[in-house]
């Protein structure tokens, strides 16, 4: 169990577990609370949107990590879609790579201050980058680590959003929105052979985005993952509900019949490194 509870707390998965609330110790050597972690995810999607019709399926692999080094925290992924080159695929011969690269900075770390107060145990830079084959936005603000009732720790973050480039031609080059993300992570059930059963996922809200006078844009956008993952030492394998709500910013049957709003599936399996 030494080793499993090890690979838990280098993951960052202990972390969310109920706990009192307290304040970044970067007291002495800054690195001493480092850790990092990587793990590769196959992913099978069901009516995932945006998609130009009914839904959007695909099966692809997912390269996940994060960690923290000193004052920066990060979390990251790179999605390759369409992995067995399948003409049932709705990414066929399509775009094929998507990442997410969510750094962050420490202001505790960076002023030699305790900043924490109430239920929130610290406080960051926080920044955001997506980007695919013809999109790349990013993002900064104020992040926070908080810790919430029966959730334990949960990151927030709120962004103002740069339109670097986004396919809607009158938002590019320049500031357009904002953004609130969280995410969480809540074991519940543990087995006697140290596995366990978690609940975690994320929410994504874009709003007071300016459509330029655009009817296919919406001022405002949704994206909310809700997971129930069986972990062990090395593997994971779970099923996750997410529910798009004019997700990124674009009405519902926008350009002709843009889907942008519904339920999407997805289920995965892990093999942690």
């Amino acid at each position: 169990m030494a080793k499993f509870t090890k690979t838990l707390i280098a993951a960052g998965l202990l972390a969310a577990a109920a706990t009192p609330a307290f304040a970044a110790d970067y007291s002495g050597d800054i690195h001493k609370n480092d850790f990092k972690w990587m793990q590769f995810n196959v992913m099978h999607t069901i009516d995932q949107r945006p998609y130009m019709g009914s839904d959007y399926n695909d099966t692809y692999l997912e390269m996940e990590f994060g960690g923290r080094s000193g004052m920066f925290d990060l979390y990251g992924y790179v999605d390759v879609f369409d992995i067995f080159q399948s003409s049932h695929s709705d990414k066929h011969n399509g775009p094929n790579i998507f990442m997410k690269f969510a750094p962050r900075l420490s202001l505790d770390a960076l002023t030699g201050k305790d900043l924490s107060f109430g239920p929130v145990q610290e406080l960051y830079v926080a920044t955001l980058n997506n980007v695919d084959d013809s999109m790349m936005e990013n993002m900064i603000g104020l992040g926070a680590d908080v810790q919430v009732p029966w959730f334990g720790k949960v990151a927030m973050n709120l962004y103002a959003r740069h339109a670097t480039e986004s396919g809607f031609k009158a938002e590019e080059g320049d500031w357009n929105g904002y953004q609130f993300s969280m995410n969480w992570f809540k074991p519940f059930y543990t087995f006697s052979n140290g596995s366990f059963v978690s609940y975690q996922g994320y929410l994504d809200y874009l709003f007071d985005k300016d459509i330029h006078g655009d009817n296919n844009q919406s001022a405002n956008g949704l994206g909310t993952f809700h997971g129930i993952y069986w972990h062990s030492d090395r593997y994971a394998v779970g099923y996750g509900l997410k529910y798009f709500n004019e997700i990124y910013g674009i009405n519902n049957g926008a350009f002709g019949g843009l889907n942008t709003t519904g339920f999407g599936h997805y289920f995965s399996v892990t093999y942690k490194f």
